[in-house]
C-alpha cells in the first residue's frame, strides 16, 4: 500500500531546502573574493541543487527492487573507479582521488558511501546472523556473517586508504560496524570485534601519512605549530568564537572576508556559519540536520523489509556522522579528517551521493510495507 505524502517526507523535503538555502548563502560568501576559489563555485552548487532535487524526485519513485538488484553491481562498478583513480587520477594536495569525465571532476571515494551501504544492506538482509561463540558452526557463521562482508568493506577501505583519503576511509569502516549490529549480531561477539578492532589502532599508526599524523598531533595541541598543521583549527575556533550570539552578519566576517581562514568553502564552511550568523544560526542548521535524521529515523523504525531497514540505517549512520565529525573538527572536538558537511559544503559527489541518499529514504517513505 503506497502513501502519496508521508509526513517524513515532508520533513525531508523541508529539512533539506532549508539546508541547501542555508549553505549556498554561505558559499557565496565564501567564495566573494576568496584568493583559493571563484565565484564560480556558488554557481556549480546551485545547479547541483536543482539536479539533486531532481534526482530525489526521480529516485523516490522508481520501482523499489531496483535498488536491491543494482546494489551488487554498483559496488563493483565502484570498486573498479576506485583502482582505475588510483592510476589515472587527478593529483591535488598530495592526495589522488579525483577524475574528470567530460570536463566534470569525479570523485569515486564519495560514491563508495552509498556502494558500501546498498551492498551490506542487500547481503545481510539475506542472512539472519547467527555469529556466536555458543555454537558448533561458529567458525562456519564466523566466515559468513562477519569475515566475508568484512573483506567486501575493507576492499573499499584500503583503495580510498590509499589515496589518501582518512576521512573517507574510516566513514565506510563506520558504516560497516553499524551496519553489522543492525543485522542482529549478538553482542558479545560483536564487542569482541570491536576490541580487535581497536587493538589494530596502534599498528595503523605507523602507516599514516606524515601529514595525516600531524593532523592528529595537532588535535591534542594547536599550538604545537600555529602556522603549520594547526594554523586552520586556530582560525576555525577563532571564527566561530567571534561570531558569538547573533553572529557578524553576511559578508561582515573578517576571518572569512579577510582569507585568514583555508578551506572555507569545503570542509570549514560551518566556521564561516558560525562567524556570520553566530550561535543561532548555527542552532537552526543543527535543527534542520536534526530533523532530517528524526525523518529517516521514522522510516526505518516503519519499514518492514530487512533491506530496506538497513540500508535506512546505513544512510542515517552516515548522515550522523558526517555532519557530526565535520562539525566538531572545526571547533577543535576532533581530529582534521577532511569531511564535508552535507548539502553545504561545496563538492559535486558529495552532493549528489547525499541526494541518492535522501532518494531513496523518500521511496521508503511511501512504502507501508516493502517486500522484494
Amino acid at each position: 500500500m503506497i502513501s502519496r505524502v508521508s509526513y517524513e517526507a515532508r520533513l525531508i523535503w523541508v529539512s533539506v531546502l532549508l539546508i541547501m538555502s542555508a549553505g549556498l548563502l554561505t558559499l557565496y560568501s565564501a567564495s566573494y573574493d576568496n584568493l583559493r576559489v571563484t565565484g564560480q563555485v556558488f554557481y556549480d552548487q546551485l545547479v547541483c541543487g536543482v539536479i539533486a532535487l531532481g534526482l530525489m524526485f526521480f529516485l523516490s519513485r522508481v520501482p523499489y527492487r531496483a535498488f536491491y538488484d543494482v546494489a551488487y553491481p554498483f559496488y563493483i562498478i565502484n570498486v573498479l573507479l576506485l583502482l582505475f583513480v588510483l592510476f589515472a587520477g587527478r593529483s591535488a594536495l598530495g592526495a589522488t582521488r579525483w577524475f574528470n569525465v567530460a570536463g566534470v571532476t569525479f570523485q569515486p571515494s564519495e560514491v563508495s558511501k552509498i556502494a558500501v551501504i546498498l551492498m551490506l544492506g542487500r547481503y545481510f538482509s539475506n542472512r539472519n546472523p547467527k555469529l556466536s561463540f555458543s555454537t558448533r558452526s561458529s567458525f562456519y557463521a564466523l566466515g559468513r556473517d562477519l569475515i566475508y562482508p568484512l573483506f567486501l568493506t575493507l576492499i573499499s577501505f584500503v583503495l580510498i586508504f590509499k589515496q589518501p583519503d582518512l576521512g573517507t576511509g574510516i566513514l565506510v569502516f563506520g558504516i560497516f560496524l553499524i551496519m553489522l549490529y543492525a543485522s542482529g549480531i549478538e553482542g558479545k561477539p560483536f564487542a569482541c570485534f570491536l576490541g580487535a578492532c581497536a587493538a589494530l589502532v596502534w599498528p595503523l599508526w605507523h602507516m599514516l601519512k606524515p601529514y595525516q599524523k600531524d593532523r592528529l598531533l595537532v588535535f591534542m595541541n594547536p599550538n604545537i605549530d600555529p602556522l603549520g598543521a594547526g594554523y586552520t583549527i586556530i582560525q576555525s575556533r577563532i571564527a566561530i568564537g567571534s561570531g558569538q550570539i547573533f553572529g557578524k552578519g553576511w559578508f561582515a566576517g573578517t576571518q572569512n572576508q579577510l582569507n585568514f581562514l583555508p578551506e572555507r568553502h569545503t570542509d570549514f564552511i560551518f566556521a564561516v556559519i558560525g562567524e556570520e550568523w553566530g550561535f543561532v544560526g548555527t542552532l537552526f542548521l543543527l535543527g534542520c540536520y536534526f530533523t532530517l535524521i528524526y525523518a529517516g529515523i521514522l522510516i526505518a523504525g516503519r519499514i518492514k523489509d530487512k533491506f530496506g531497514y538497513l540500508v535506512a540505517v546505513g544512510i542515517i549512520s552516515i548522515l550522523t556522522l558526517q555532519v557530526v565529525i565535520n562539525m566538531s573538527m572545526t571547533m577543535g572536538l576532533s581530529p582534521v579528517v577532511g569531511i564535508t558537511l552535507p548539502f553545504v559544503s561545496y563538492g559535486r559527489t558529495s552532493f549528489m551521493v547525499f541526494a541518492v541518499m535522501m532518494g531513496f529514504l523518500l521511496n521508503l517513505s511511501r512504502q507501508r510495507r516493502a517486500s522484494l
